[in-house]
């Protein structure tokens, strides 16, 4: 099902997009993000909050790292935008208050809390879900 509203750092994505006339990434676009899907993330909470033992660590992680240059791509066919490559020290200017993100690999990884908590995530993965034609539907 496409999703409507609001959708976290992928709407701020959009957003600033729309404001800057283009989608860009910083360097060749190899940095990867993690990601998981809502609904994912809303069964793995009640999971920890029914499974989990006080003080636990538990990453809600389905997409382990979504390269940024796949994530412009799409938002780029979405709004159809250019795709730019900006240098790091560029990012401030585009990316606002997240520039500090914007240059780093942070890929994450679920395994243990699958492993713990009984955690498998089945919906789709961020690429799949935000390429749908009516994802970036206006709301």
């Amino acid at each position: 099902m496409a999703a409507t509203g609001k959708a976290g750092f992928i709407t701020f994505l959009l957003d600033v997009a729309r404001q800057k006339g283009v989608v860009a990434y910083v360097g060749d676009g190899t940095i990867r993000w993690p990601s998981a899907h809502r609904i994912d993330v809303a069964r793995l909470y009640r999971l920890a909050l029914e499974k989990g033992v006080a003080n636990g660590i538990y990453h809600a992680v389905a997409d382990e790292g979504v390269p940024m240059v796949q994530i412009a791509e799409v938002l780029g066919r979405a709004l159809n935008v250019p795709m730019v490559s900006i240098k790091e020290e560029e990012a401030g200017a585009y990316y606002g208050p997240l520039a500090m993100f914007a240059g780093l690999d942070m890929p994450a990884f679920s395994a243990k809390t699958q492993a713990d908590l009984g955690w498998k995530p089945i919906e789709l993965g961020l690429i799949a879900d935000i390429g749908q034609p009516n994802y970036f539907k206006a709301t």
